[in-house]
């Protein structure tokens, strides 16, 4: 029996790792995931990201609208979303609000039901640690797909394996939209 997969993505970690590091992000999520997954079975892909303010950021709300729309149709992903928080807009750029919590929750409600033999996690972030230990201390395995420059010794450290994301890897992961 194949083993079990739920991939979790941090959309704006990746987003900025892509945009800083390759200078793009038209990422083909669909082909990303099921070459993170390998031959194991992909069950699942959440995809964590902030709702831009269309008061306030019209333009970039109605982008990212169509993008959620893309990502929600593909098979098996399901988009997860936060809110942006504007403190002193323009001045001072909005941050995210809830979505390590909503990810690290998804996480291990799925460990504990036992939805999936291996999580991977799509994000740099080391505030996901804890996470992933609770998720092994519940029986899982627990992998993380790590770009070079992202590369958190943290999350390293209490993954079972870190799969290596670099140029090479992403070389057919790039769609033309």
């Amino acid at each position: 029996m194949a083993q079990r997969v739920m991939v979790f993505v941090d959309g704006s970690n990746l987003y900025h790792t892509l945009k800083s590091e390759y200078g793009r992000t038209n990422l083909d999520f669909a082909k990303f995931c099921l070459k993170l997954c390998d031959d194991r079975q992909l069950i699942r892909v959440y995809y964590y990201n902030a709702t831009v303010d269309p008061a306030k950021e019209l333009d970039r709300h109605k982008d990212q609208q169509r993008f959620f729309q893309r990502i929600r149709r593909l098979p098996y992903f399901e988009v997860r979303l936060g809110s942006l928080i504007y403190r002193n807009w323009p001045t001072v750029p909005p941050y995210e609000k809830g979505l390590d919590i909503k990810l690290a929750t998804d996480l291990l409600v799925h460990a504990f039901r036992q939805n999936y033999d291996t999580a991977i996690l799509i994000s740099g972030d080391n505030d996901f640690a804890d996470a992933l230990q609770a998720a092994k201390d519940f029986g899982r395995n627990v992998e993380v797909a790590l770009f070079h420059s992202a590369g958190s010794q943290k999350l390293r450290d209490v993954a079972d394996r870190t799969i290596e994301v670099d140029a090479d890897f992403l070389s057919d992961c790039w769609s033309q939209q």
